[in-house]
């Protein structure tokens, strides 16, 4: 008999919209400081510059805003849960990538985006339910559990901006710490079992993979990492083994080789 998968983890509402809009204000202040050199350099996503992974940033609450605007969509039930919704990332790529270029052309002054971006999302979102359904990319979702899954894009590319720019821009604690859980226990729901342990502390301890389940004592098999070492490897911005070769995962028991499930966007 598989593993029995657990129930996904819950969020507040108010917690989590006050992460995103903290985290989009952190960006925000910073985009305002690249100079046209900065903007110029390539992202390391592909063919973006700097500008145009900056400008993206906006459609992660933008997708929101604009989905509130319309009518819900018929149906009590989602069609993508919470922890199905990193598989479904890598297809989209390409129309991702060519919206951000057009929102590109269309909107030469970053500060006035991002201003009106996050002016938008702060008067639309407080007033909707966290179960009110939106129609993503993916399929239809829970605005409660869209919200979390806008935590991610926006961490993940204020370590993308911070990296390719020379930023130093900071991380609020509740983005981060829902942009980990996520990953974490999508990694969990992906290859469930109770044989590996996955540490990234303050955030998430998480067991998974098939085989001897640990019930008590130090585990056998334990993976530990810090938070923006764990979001690179669940979204392929480092590899395992050079994460491993730099110290920057501890692995010991003969279980503990996440190399295969990873990475979990995609």
């Amino acid at each position: 008999m598989p593993p029995a998968k657990k129930r996904p983890r819950a969020y507040d509402l108010s917690r989590t919209r006050t992460a995103v809009l903290a985290q989009f204000g952190h960006l925000s202040q910073a985009v305002r400081t690249l100079t046209a050199e900065r903007l110029a350099r390539p992202s390391g996503l592909g063919e973006w510059t700097v500008r145009e992974l900056a400008v993206h940033v906006t459609a992660a609450l933008e997708r929101v805003s604009r989905e509130l605007e319309l009518p819900e969509p018929a149906g009590r039930e989602p069609r993508l849960g919470l922890l199905e919704w990193a598989s479904t990332t890598a297809p989209r790529g390409a129309g991702i990538a060519q919206d951000a270029r057009s929102l590109a052309a269309a909107h030469p002054d970053l500060g006035a985006l991002y201003d009106e971006t996050a002016d938008r999302f702060a008067r639309l979102v407080p007033g909707a339910p966290a179960d009110r359904l939106l129609t993503t990319r993916a399929g239809t979702m829970r605005l409660g559990d869209f919200l979390v899954t806008r935590t991610v894009e926006l961490v993940v590319h204020t370590d993308d901006l911070n990296r390719a720019a020379g930023l130093d821009i900071p991380y609020d604690r509740q983005a981060l710490g829902a942009c980990v859980r996520l990953l974490a226990d999508t990694l969990a729901d992906r290859v469930p079992g109770g044989s590996v342990e996955v540490r990234i502390p303050p955030f998430a301890v998480v067991q998974c993979v098939g085989g001897p389940k640990h019930t008590r004592g130090t585990p056998p098999n334990v993976v530990e990492t810090d938070p923006l070492t764990w979001i690179r490897l669940a979204t392929g911005r480092t590899a395992w083994e050079r994460a491993l070769d730099r110290a920057e995962v501890r692995a010991s028991g003969e279980r503990a080789d996440l190399s295969e499930p990873l990475p979990l966007l995609g």
